[in-house]
């Protein structure tokens, strides 16, 4: 079971207003209740404060993030997107009735509600100011306090401030794009990590700049899509190349093409193209190089050899494995 707190607040009573956060959050919301093909995903409940009939409290912040927390699942997820604040004793989460920054839910309440929490992945992303803190408790010299299984995303470093451009979230945006697909694996997986990865490395050295905290022993998916190559063709790197090292010998009856051939070349053997289809798809994947050679074509047609890419290796050992 995975469920998801998705909290995005405007409306600030005693504050100056946000503007993307609501629709930041609704963006967070549709992307993770389903995966690419449609199935359920995330269960989701969404709070946005749009104004003074439509706000959250403190009190209803906190409640649900404890109940969020104390929930046994596979996974639990916390968004939040409104204004953070930070003192010396921490940091913390504004709501729509913060009169000061103090008054907000405590990151560092947040903190031991996740570390408490029962589920087996606990995951919290925070787009607000300061919001780098979270997951280091103050006068803990800087080193974060994270029990197993709890990851933390924040669009900001403790010092930063988190900006909003064209109504929306700058680190939200890019969250969302990398939980689309930008940031998903060959296979199709989408993980924290890697969600930090394509947001990192959106930002320039000079914009506000994401923390990623973890202390996991397991793969964690967010959301999954759909694989770049079928998982029964990706079965096939420990067939092709049984060890590591291998190269698959290539001639000219692997090319279908019967266009640049010399007078006595072999013609083209059905079954020899349909394994140099299977292995041209892996090649545009980064998985298969031609060897001394600069495409397969040359490769097929020199009656050279191809070989698996450091990537390949990776995935052809989970293969042998049995981990795909």
């Amino acid at each position: 079971m995975k469920i998801a707190l998705i909290v995005g607040i405007n409306y600030y009573e005693h504050g100056n207003p946000l503007f993307g956060c609501v629709d930041d959050a609704h963006a967070v919301n549709s992307v993770l209740s389903r995966n690419g093909d449609g199935t359920v995903n995330f269960d989701c409940q969404i709070f946005t404060g749009t104004g003074p009939a439509d706000r959250v409290d403190r009190s209803v912040l906190k409640d649900k993030v404890e109940e969020l927390f104390k929930t046994k699942a596979g996974t639990v997820l916390f968004y939040f997107a409104g204004h953070g604040h930070i003192e010396s004793t921490g940091g913390y989460l504004l709501t729509s009735d913060s009169r000061r920054g103090d008054e907000g839910l405590s990151l560092s309440d947040v903190l031991v509600m996740a570390n408490n929490s029962p589920a087996q992945n606990k995951i919290i992303i925070l787009d607000s100011c300061h919001s780098g803190i979270a997951g280091t408790p103050p006068q803990s010299d800087g080193v974060a306090n994270l029990a197993e299984g709890l990851t933390i995303l924040t669009a900001s470093s403790a010092e930063q401030y988190a900006t909003e451009e064209n109504g929306r979230g700058v680190f939200t945006t890019l969250l969302v794009d990398a939980l689309h697909g930008s940031a998903a694996n060959i296979t199709g997986d989408i993980s924290p990590g890697s969600v930090y990865a394509h947001v990192d490395q959106s930002l320039g050295g000079w914009e506000q700049r994401p923390i990623f905290k973890t202390n996991v022993r397991q793969f964690v998916s967010l959301r999954k899509i759909s694989p770049q190559i079928p998982l029964s063709e990706l079965q096939q790197l420990a067939t092709l190349f049984p060890h590591k090292g291998f190269e698959f010998q290539l001639n000219p009856t692997f090319e279908p093409e019967l266009k640049g051939r010399d007078a006595d070349m072999p013609e083209p053997i059905p079954e020899n193209t349909r394994v140099f289809s299977l292995l041209q798809r892996l090649n545009r994947l980064n998985l298969v190089i031609p060897v001394d050679a600069p495409h397969m074509w040359h490769a097929a047609m020199q009656s050279k050899s191809c070989k698996l890419t450091v990537l390949g290796e990776h995935y052809r050992r989970l293969v042998e494995k049995n981990r795909i």
